[in-house]
């Protein structure tokens, strides 16, 4: 391999290893006046995601009401694995931004290219139940007119479909 070929490959190889964690393509006009703040309930406390706030904006796989709870990914194989490849949807995703990646639990931030809304998804492995259990949540309003519902669904689609 030549020296240009060379350094061809690593620079393909660095852009390949930092595009998960890189910024929303699409930056909103109003920047960051409808991000709100990342809630401080995000991670993995007890066991168990944050349970969603009563707002119709929210939805978990933990949630035990009907107007919150969707069900959790499942997976065969192995836990690592099965995280890796739901991180790879979600960096797939436009607007998506993988703020999080250790051990068993990730958090990704999802901003609304218009208006710069941020919601927050996070997901953890309950390798026992060989599961992923997930949250997804807007930071602002009340109502996200099913939004989070919508991408928790779209990103089980993709999950569950053969690796390509």
């Amino acid at each position: 391999m030549t020296r240009a070929g060379a350094r061809g490959a690593c620079a393909a190889i660095a852009v390949a290893l930092t595009l998960p964690f890189a910024a929303p393509a699409v930056a909103s006009p109003f920047g960051n006046l409808f991000a709100g703040s990342p809630p401080t309930s995000l991670g993995v406390r007890d066991g168990r995601l944050a349970p969603c706030p009563d707002k119709p904006n929210c939805v978990s796989s933990e949630a035990i009401d009907d107007t919150h709870r969707v069900a959790p990914l499942a997976y065969g194989g192995d836990a690592a694995a099965a995280l890796q490849r739901l991180a790879d949807i979600i960096a797939a995703q436009p607007g998506a931004t993988l703020v999080t990646r250790r051990g068993d639990y990730l958090h990704a931030e999802f901003a609304t290219a218009l208006m710069g809304f941020v919601d927050d998804f996070e997901a953890r492995v309950d390798a026992a139940a060989r599961t992923i259990e997930l949250r997804s949540a807007s930071r602002l309003g009340h109502s996200d007119l099913g939004v989070n519902r919508k991408r928790v669904e779209a990103i089980r689609v993709l999950f569950e479909a053969p690796p390509k």
